[in-house]
């Protein structure tokens, strides 16, 4: 949070259930422990009896204790907290956990940077910090909401699982935040479910209105799992056996959409059956008459009371159904998602939660009896493929791909293959290897739906055979052949027409095969439309489908990260000695054939003149993909500002790039971004994806003519367009947005609502909507066949036909022309009897 930005009032509920002492040892933690200061605590006593009231507020007079005259259990005690609250956030906090620090902070600053999110669930670990609690919320396809990974030790969940935020279903009671305006609009927690699941109804409930529940981590706190419920209670009762059983299904009842309850509702009853008398070890065949018939017994049969708990869950369950429906006509009425919308934040909906033989068995015959996997199925397979090398220093192609795989992984199951040797991958929430030819067969059987870039068609070619009625998209951001033509110039012509002959077949290929493209702006979509209809693609069946073409070629720039960029660690002024006031010119990407860095140096030697201050870094000269090789410009660029005296005083270069989730660092230290280059085709279709890394950081940007960012630069006003090779104009441009500062904080302004079209959830809507329901494109579908020909031209109207061409003929060029015509003709006759024959 920014210094002196205004706080929202916290109001942290507790709620004491004959705990004093864990109570007391809470509230302390949070009225010393906290780095946030607008806290109020209010600690919610459950008729616990005794002296519990009095102790706990001797021991913390800053907390406000409310007793309640009855036990309203977890949920209601919490309820009668929050109608006394002043605050604007509701904090949640079983009283046997205790926060960390920034267990406040984290939360509240999510809450303010996302309007969109209504409840933050907390990071929970156990009391030594080396167990898991809650990272991650489940939902079974019979209600049965649970905790991913609780119990495992901490070091053995994934670092991506534990440590990355999320969009989750519900976040644990013992550790959350609400919005209190929203908590109030849904009636807070139901209290009919007392305790257990409360938070999953809350949780479910907020994501069908179209809230977001987030998911983290910085918002840590420590559990002493079931440390109240083991003072007062203990499992052999079924108490706790019998709410868990109840409660799901309660929650199922009130939230399924009517098509999906019509099937689960009766499976998740007949399950619950099972795991009762499953858990109890009750022999389920002993009243079966077909078993033979013995004296006859009367006496009353033992049942276990974890066998009871689930039978009296579901007669309790039909005496709530009344009330119970009143609450799902309102939720059903309210809610703006569908439960396939929310299907990602299910997790795994058909996981089976009980590893007990006869439970297991019985899941598998209602799974199948109730056609359960068409409401809850497996998530839908996505394999992306990209030739670029993944490492913490990545350039474009990578980038896009790790951002479609990770955007994409948050409804699917992703897989991310490089064909390239180079990987050492970041943590993510995806899989990621490398490997090409042999090695990709097996990812793409796998694969519901193939996103492949750059040469990778050509890597797979069973998508081209064995696998061609596998659904593919083609990311084509990259006008590879367009780059060609000025990269390489410096080989000789037949090599260099082949190699361009190459290429344009190699993307020729996608645009034959694919079901859906991808492209950066308008421009290069109007580019590859031309190519589609040049290669036939755009044929009469696929333009009658769509006669816009959206649904087979879409506009996906390339994108940044939603979130601003925060500084964690050095950047380049540290790194490279510039001083704090010194103006800094950011070259932020790679520096290539198609660019013009010369005319940026010889413009830094015009500038200095006047200017000692003005600094140019080049983010990185060495491209991180070995097979990407060496361009003479990179050198030329050296050679240039060397000669002008202008190297490690004016302009530095960093020979290796920066890592890439460190480039923010070296961004937040620049005073404007620049990228100049040619006039020529390249330019023209180009998308300069580092540009964006301006955007990101609130840059003023300093562009050549030319591109599509050109066009928004100057139509947005995000800084200076200036003509290509005007040394002249480009140092007039870098003197207007290094040193005027009105000009500057206006781009700056501007820069951050543009910034917000171009996030990676929003830049990737279409190919999103498109992985939801993906379909073969119209011309590919497997036995199509035109629905209407031409008949055949027979009799009087085949002679008047031919009188017709043969004045056509002797009209256009006399005899000659005739016989010529007609002699193509009688070889055409001729070859198509022989093929016949």
């Amino acid at each position: 949070m920014a210094q002196g930005e205004p706080l929202p009032l916290v109001s942290v509920i507790v709620v004491n259930y004959r705990g004093a002492e864990d109570t007391i040892t809470c509230l302390r933690a949070l009225s010393s422990d906290l780095d946030y200061e607008h806290v109020e605590l209010i600690c919610v006593d459950n008729a616990s009896g005794g002296d519990d009231a009095e102790r706990i507020r001797a021991a913390v007079p800053g907390a406000t204790v409310l007793e309640s005259p009855v036990n309203r259990g977890f949920a209601g005690g919490c309820n009668f907290g929050a109608r006394h609250a002043n605050g604007t956030v509701l904090a949640f906090l079983n009283n046997d956990a205790r926060p960390a620090p920034a267990w406040v902070s984290a939360a509240v600053a999510q809450l303010q940077a996302q309007p969109t999110v209504a409840a933050v669930a907390s990071k929970v670990i156990d009391w030594e910090g080396t167990g898991t609690d809650f990272v991650d919320a489940g939902l079974t396809w019979f209600g049965m909401g649970y905790k991913r990974h609780a119990g495992s030790p901490l070091a053995d969940v994934p670092e991506a699982e534990r440590d990355v935020a999320k969009d989750v279903l519900f976040g644990t009671g013992s550790a959350m935040f609400v919005r209190a305006s929203v908590f109030a609009e849904l009636g807070g927690f139901d209290e009919r479910f007392f305790m257990f699941y409360e938070d999953v109804d809350l949780g479910w409930r907020l994501n069908l209105r179209g809230w977001r529940v987030r998911y983290v981590p910085e918002s840590l706190a420590y559990h002493r799992h079931h440390g109240t419920m083991s003072a007062v209670d203990a499992p052999e009762t079924g108490r706790e056996t019998f709410l868990l059983e109840r409660n799901a299904l309660a929650a199922l009842y009130k939230n399924l959409s009517d098509e999906s309850l019509a099937k689960a509702l009766p499976a998740a009853l007949a399950l619950a059956v099972r795991r009762a008398t499953a858990r109890g070890g009750l022999d389920p065949e002993q009243l079966n008459l077909e078993k033979g018939v013995g004296p006859v017994e009367t006496d009353d049969v033992a049942v276990p009371r974890t066998t009871l708990a689930g039978v009296l869950a579901i007669d309790r369950f039909v005496e709530l159904m009344p009330s119970l429906a009143e609450s799902r006509a309102v939720e059903q009425a309210a809610r703006t998602r569908s439960d396939a919308d929310l299907l990602p934040l299910l997790r795994k909906a058909l996981e089976p939660a009980y590893p007990l033989p006869d439970y297991l068995r019985a899941h598998e015959i209602l799974v199948e009896a109730f056609g359960i996997e068409e409401v809850f199925g497996q998530r839908r397979r996505i394999l992306v493929l990209t030739g670029d090398s993944i490492t913490e220093r990545m350039a474009g192609p990578a980038i896009r791909a790790w951002n479609i795989a990770a955007t994409l992984a948050a409804e699917h199951d992703v897989h991310l293959i490089t064909t390239n040797p180079l990987l050492s991958a970041p943590p993510a929430a995806f899989k990621v290897s490398s490997g090409k030819f042999r090695d990709l067969e097996a990812p793409v059987e796998w694969a519901d739906v193939v996103i492949l870039q750059g040469h990778v068609l050509e890597l797979a070619p069973t998508l081209k055979r064995r696998h061609a009625n596998k659904i593919v998209v083609a990311d084509v951001y990259d006008p590879m052949h367009l780059e060609l033509l000025e990269q390489g110039k410096g080989v000789a012509d037949d090599q260099r027409a082949l190699d361009l002959a190459g290429v344009t077949k190699v993307l020729d290929a996608q645009l034959e095969r694919a079901d859906f493209f991808l492209c950066a702006s308008e421009r290069q979509r109007h580019f590859w439309l031309g190519h589609l209809a040049a290669l036939g693609r755009l044929s009469p069946r696929l333009y009658d489908a769509d006669p816009t073409t959206q649904s087979l070629l879409a506009v996906v720039p390339f994108g940044l990260s939603p979130q601003a960029p925060v500084r964690t660690g050095p950047g380049l002024r540290a790194s490279l000695g510039l001083g704090e006031s010194d103006k800094v010119v950011l070259w932020a990407g790679g520096v290539y054939s198609w660019f013009d860095p010369l005319t940026l140096i010889r413009a830094m030697d015009l500038m200095r003149r006047n200017r000692d201050d003005a600094r140019l870094v080049f983010l990185g000269m060495k491209h991180p993909n070995p097979e990407v090789a060496e361009m003479d410009i990179g050198a030329r660029t050296i050679r240039l500002s060397d000669s002008l005296g202008l190297t490690d005083k004016h302009v530095f270069f960093n020979e290796q790039w920066v890592p890439y989730g460190e480039r923010q660092n070296w961004l937040l230290d620049a005073n404007c971004g620049v990228t100049t280059h040619y006039e020529h085709v390249e330019t023209t279709f180009a998308f300069r994806t580092r540009v964006l890394d301006y955007l990101w950081a609130g840059l003023p940007i300093v562009t050549t003519d030319g591109d599509a960012f050109a066009d928004l630069v100057r139509t947005e006003r995000l800084g200076v367009v200036v003509p290509a090779e005007d040394a002249e104009a480009l140092a007039a441009a870098l003197e207007k947005a290094l040193y005027d500062e009105e000009f500057s904080a206006g781009c700056v302004e501007r820069i951050a609502e543009v910034a917000r079209r171009y996030a990676w959830p929003e830049a990737l809507k279409p190919l999103v909507e498109f992985c939801r329901d993906p379909r073969p494109a119209a011309d590919r579908l497997p036995g199509g066949a035109d629905l209407t020909t031409t008949a055949p031209v027979r009799g009087g109207a085949l002679v008047r036909r031919d009188l017709d061409l043969v004045r056509e003929y002797l009209a256009q060029g006399g005899p000659g022309e005739l016989a010529r015509r007609v002699g193509g003709r009688v070889v055409k006759v001729a070859r198509n009897r022989l093929n016949r024959g």
